[in-house]
């Protein structure tokens, strides 16, 4: 699957399902070195810390965060200062309202081909399809945790949009878990898509401007056993003087 087959999909159905195998083609392409077996990047999941801004109360959620910007056509994204994640609350009443100073993400992922893969990736995509060759990114590094009989909640909000223009998720890793379905609906609450991003690499690309979406609760499988869901969030969005 080339980029221009991407945007073009894209621009047709406002979200869009990426396979791993696809995705691990593609990264290699754009890395120029072969994807998928980058143990740094995938271990630093392992690594995440509690988010303490959950309003619910639950304790299922670790995260970590971190901003980077396209500020010149044709430049890389580069990863600028330290800065809060924020939301309104009208794409999250849950837990927007508050600048959210999350865990930084660390030096392994920031550092790693795969990342500046996904990086580049997005940006080609992006910026063919809507014209605008500047973004303001943010990462997400999420594991969400099933446990003691509770439900891990992806999208502890409900069916939202995120106040950017373009999502990518890339499921990073399943463990002991039921469920965790990406639903996908259209502005007047009509059901578009639903799937399940099961390996390692699957990738959904999301029109955030014309689509909802949002992931359906985990549950542990095998109980006395971990049970956890984690996915990296990238958000591009153009900045406000573009």
């Amino acid at each position: 699957m080339l980029i221009s087959e991407i945007a073009e999909a894209l621009a047709s159905d406002d979200f869009l399902f990426v396979d791993h195998a696809q995705t691990i083609e593609l990264l290699s392409k754009l890395a120029q070195v072969p994807i998928g077996q980058d143990q740094a990047f995938l271990d630093s999941w392992n690594h995440l810390e509690q988010d303490q801004y959950m309003a619910d109360g639950g304790k299922y959620r670790k995260r970590r965060h971190a901003v980077y910007a396209i500020q010149n056509a044709g430049e890389q994204a580069h990863q600028m200062p330290y800065q809060p994640h924020y939301q309104t609350l009208d794409y999250n009443p849950l837990n927007g309202g508050v600048a959210r100073y999350f865990a930084p993400i660390l030096d392994d992922l920031h550092h790693s081909d795969t990342l500046a893969a996904l990086l580049a990736f997005g940006n080609a995509v992006f910026s063919q399809l809507s014209g605008n060759p500047l973004w303001h990114i943010e990462l997400h590094q999420f594991r969400i945790e099933a446990r003691d009989g509770r439900l891990g909640k992806p999208t502890p909000e409900g069916m939202h949009r995120d106040g950017v223009d373009f999502v990518i998720v890339v499921m990073i890793k399943r463990v002991n878990i039921d469920s965790g379905a990406t639903t996908i609906f259209d502005l007047d609450n009509r059901q578009l898509g639903e799937f399940m991003l099961r390996e390692t690499f699957d990738m959904a690309l999301v029109n955030d401007r014309r689509v909802y979406h949002g992931v359906t609760p985990i549950t542990q499988l095998q109980a006395q056993k971990e049970a956890f869901r984690d996915v990296l969030v990238i958000t591009f969005r153009a900045p406000d003087n573009v």
